[in-house]
């Protein structure tokens, strides 16, 4: 979980500071890769991960598609609900780890089948440690900050 903590940490230390275009801003074209839809991504990965595949719970998706996490615009509201939809999946993840009875209880991944609460922090550190290495890039794009 600390490891879990320090990769979120980091994700947030990367866009602190910026303004929603340059959160929106995109490295390099056709992607749409920006820091904000790295933000929304994280945000529907914890609530998938947690809320649906652990919990057993059916929220709505946050977008349509996967895809659709990444086309965001430099809207100072959707900074206001990324952020948002992004702590309430880490409050809800959190208190879901720490309350499980051990790390071996299953979840069901739809259209794949079981995995246990281990596998899931274990992808989600994956997950977060992939997308930080984009963040980097990202920051420095938009104003050189390395390091952060």
């Amino acid at each position: 979980m600390a490891f879990l903590g320090w990769h979120r940490e980091t994700l947030r230390l990367k866009c602190a500071g910026l303004s929603p275009a340059q959160l929106a801003e995109r490295s390099v074209g056709p992607s749409a890769l920006s820091l904000l839809g790295l933000v929304w991504h994280a945000a529907e990965s914890e609530r998938f991960w947690f809320r649906q595949v652990m919990a057993g719970e059916e929220p709505a998706p946050l977008f349509p598609s996967p895809a659709a996490a990444f086309d965001v615009a430099a809207d100072p509201q959707q900074v206001v609900q990324a952020w948002e939809a992004w702590q309430a999946g880490i409050a809800f993840a959190d208190h879901f780890a720490a309350t499980a009875p051990n790390l071996d209880i299953v979840g069901i991944e739809p259209g794949e089948g079981p995995v246990s609460l281990r596998w899931v922090l274990m992808h989600m550190l994956e997950e977060y440690a992939r997308h930080n290495g984009h963040a980097d890039l990202l920051r420095e794009h938009i104003d050189g900050q390395v390091g952060l």
